[in-house]
């Protein structure tokens, strides 16, 4: 079959020139792509868990977790979720037709005593047959290579927004971290999961620097988490956007299209701000190249669309879930079976 889909633009100015398309054909260019490299009618399906939830150290601007609003966000922070209560939620989202389990926790970085508890999650969950997400915050080499070395298939690290940007979201973190934890996930041999929030007071001209921040990576992300804000009164950002203007439902699925068409192999996902979109509105963000989301009532602190109201809308439009495909740890437990002696087994990429 000829490949009728046009080559993924490198440069700032093609990716500029895309956003400034007549949508109906920035829509067409990106289901195109998107037909070239995936099922056409195929979606991949997530869950995501909070398993440590507010006190966080960092100030991000949009976020209900920080420590730093919870005066005004009134957030009840919990502790560690129990290993056994984080599997019952698994099972359930694997009953419900989940592939991926994501798991978050409300930290700057796991501290070393997290770690075991970490490892044991993401092996328990896999032993489910679902694919596992975590977002963390920051991880060192030696962190992420644990997280492999269990199995771990995707990590979350979201740029959120541009270099130029950045700063007025957030202040406790620099661009450059997030940047080398993804180096460091990358190196260890996780999935890739990175995406952005539009929507929180940034130009056209900062989605457009994000999407050429992807294209500078070594690799893209496998996984594009792209996030409407929600606005959450009592956060900065929040306050800001509920004050000045939400942006618009088709700048956000332009923004789709785009990273589409720059990111073709990635699963770009339909995310935070779901909840809030009209049925023709989710039909034209799946047309725009989106082909994954989160499914469940609750994205960590803030809702999501309905489960009944999901395969309500999968079926009107002949979606169909994918199926998990779990990758398989990196070192194994081996037992002697005379001595009883555990020891650990490297596999081979």
């Amino acid at each position: 079959m000829t490949s009728t889909a046009p080559t993924p633009p490198k440069s700032r100015e093609a990716i500029a020139a895309l956003f400034d398309l007549p949508l109906m054909d920035l829509l067409l260019q990106a289901q195109t792509v998107h037909r070239e490299h995936f099922a056409a009618n195929e979606v991949q399906i997530s869950t995501l868990l909070s398993i440590k939830t507010g006190n966080c150290p960092e100030d991000c601007g949009y976020c209900s977790q920080s420590g730093h609003h919870r005066d005004k966000t009134k957030l009840q922070a919990e502790k560690r979720l129990a290993v056994d209560k984080v599997i019952a939620a698994a099972k359930q989202a694997k009953a419900s037709g989940s592939s991926r389990f994501c798991m978050g926790a409300a930290w700057k970085h796991p501290s070393e005593k997290d770690m075991p508890y970490v490892v044991e999650l993401i092996k328990e969950v896999k032993s489910l047959g679902l694919e596992t997400c975590m977002t963390l915050g920051m991880l060192s080499p030696n962190q992420a290579e644990q997280l492999s070395d269990a199995g771990l298939d995707y990590y979350n690290h979201n740029l959120d927004t541009s270099r130029s940007y950045y700063e007025q979201v957030v202040s406790t973190r620099t661009y450059d971290e997030r940047l080398d934890t993804l180096a460091h996930v990358r190196q260890s041999g996780i999935n890739v999961c990175s995406g952005n929030i539009v929507g929180m007071g940034e130009s056209r001209d900062d989605r457009i620097d994000w999407v050429h921040e992807l294209l500078k990576m070594p690799k893209p992300p496998e996984s594009i988490p792209v996030n409407l804000l929600v606005p959450i009164a009592g956060t900065p950002l929040g306050d800001k956007v509920l004050a000045e203007g939400e942006l618009s439902v088709l700048e956000w699925i332009r923004t789709i299209a785009v990273t589409r068409i720059c990111c073709p192999s990635s699963y770009v996902r339909l995310s935070a701000g779901r909840e809030s979109l009209s049925d023709a509105e989710q039909a034209l963000a799946f047309m725009a190249g989106a082909n994954s989301f989160f499914y469940g009532d609750k994205l960590l602190t803030t809702g999501n669309a309905s489960q009944s109201g999901d395969q309500r809308l999968m079926k009107t439009l002949g979606l169909t879930p994918m199926y998990a495909k779990p990758r398989a740890p990196k070192v194994l437990p081996v037992v002697d079976a005379m001595s009883g002696h555990e020891s650990q087994m490297m596999l081979a990429e």
